[in-house]
């Protein structure tokens, strides 16, 4: 969130994905995920998620550049991904590779995180994305 707010010229939502509804895809011009490895796995939340916006969306957004950034107990591969795999269904493009934050959260994950953020906000402002 920081990130992203910190460029100053983009409008930012925050929400949990049990929040999330197929209108807030419908007024993004991009977006960051968030998730922990459950079992290897995305988190529950972000997969319901998916699951109730996906046909509410389908062809009428735009391919929208998306970030990913996942708090991994063990490697976060498999949460990455599963999670890039249904983000191609939507017709997504990722900005970069996924974050994986492997164990306790450090300052150097919270400044990779805070890049992230940047880069997607920067590549909108400058029409990159």
């Amino acid at each position: 969130m920081e990130g992203a707010t910190g460029t100053g010229g983009v409008s930012v939502r925050r929400l949990w994905a049990k929040e999330a509804a197929a209108c807030d895809l419908l007024w993004a011009d991009g977006v960051l995920f968030g998730t922990p490895e459950n079992l290897g796995y995305l988190s529950g939340g972000l997969k319901d998620f998916f699951d109730r916006t996906y046909y509410a969306v389908q062809d009428l957004i735009q391919p929208l550049p998306y970030g990913l950034f996942i708090s991994a107990g063990n490697d976060g591969r498999g949460a990455a991904q599963h999670t890039r795999r249904i983000l191609r269904g939507y017709a997504m493009r990722p900005i970069d590779d996924p974050l994986i934050c492997r164990g306790a959260i450090t300052a150097d994950h919270l400044t990779q995180a805070r890049a992230l953020g940047e880069t997607l906000a920067t590549g909108l402002e400058l029409g990159i994305f």
